[in-house]
């Protein structure tokens, strides 16, 4: 069973090689905050959660975001973007840091977190990566983003609005080649964080890496207690 925690003051042998500091953008570029921590899973070291230090704008000084809503800023080297706004953030449920070390209060949070997101413009099935919803690409009748959901005709003519989000909710449904349980239909956040770019990839496959490390002292689960340790890192 997964059990997240954060990396507080762990700091990695190489600096450069840490996404803390780093600025968040949203959007129209919008400065959102410093990327502050990372909520990760003791057991694999993956990513689930940022932490965003806003130095102020927002009254809870601090919000969350998905790992997978992630990607490298394309106008600010070394930091990252996201399609969030302000009003959107000043929705979220208040984030407490004292919330994660609760198994019970963090998935009470995640409950109330996550709503915020599945009554937004795009949601993900369980186990899956396709949008059940089509962006707003899609329901504008963008050509490029229309052909690959299926929703353009050969001859370069849109369907109309409403065969548009039929087939959208069509393919975003279709056989990904996860298996699903039967009866499954959960709207989710999927934290699954791939291809954000080479700072992430590095940062990532560290506290992977050194996810007993980062994890030591935890109470609450055995990844960073004195028995899961490296014997070779034992003092001599």
């Amino acid at each position: 069973m997964s059990h997240y925690g954060l990396l507080k003051d762990y700091r990695f042998s190489n600096a450069s090689e840490d996404i803390r500091g780093a600025t968040l953008y949203g959007a129209n570029d919008e400065k959102l905050g410093k990327i502050d921590d990372v909520i990760f899973d003791h057991s694999s070291g993956d990513i689930a959660y940022l932490v965003v230090d806003t130095g102020g704008w927002l009254s809870t000084k601090k919000f969350i975001v998905p790992a997978n809503r992630l990607r490298p800023s394309t106008k600010h080297e070394n930091d990252f973007n996201s399609d969030l706004t302000k009003e959107q953030i000043e929705s979220f449920p208040t984030y407490k840091e004292s919330d994660v070390e609760s198994a019970d209060k963090w998935k009470d949070y995640e409950g109330r977190y996550r709503s915020k997101w599945d009554s937004g413009p795009v949601m993900h099935r369980e186990g899956s990566d396709r949008n059940i919803t089509p962006t707003t690409h899609q329901m504008q009748g963008n050509q490029s983003s229309l052909r690959a959901s299926g929703d353009v005709s050969q001859s370069g003519s849109t369907a109309t609005s409403g065969s548009r989000n039929e087939d959208a909710v069509r393919a975003a449904s279709a056989p990904t080649g996860r298996i699903i349980p039967a009866g499954t239909d959960t709207v989710v956040i999927s934290n699954s964080a791939a291809g954000i770019g080479a700072r992430w990839d590095t940062f990532q496959a560290r506290l992977r890496e050194r996810r007993k490390e980062a994890a030591m002292g935890c109470g609450t689960c055995s990844i960073g207690s004195a028995s899961s340790r490296d014997p070779l890192k034992k003092a001599v």
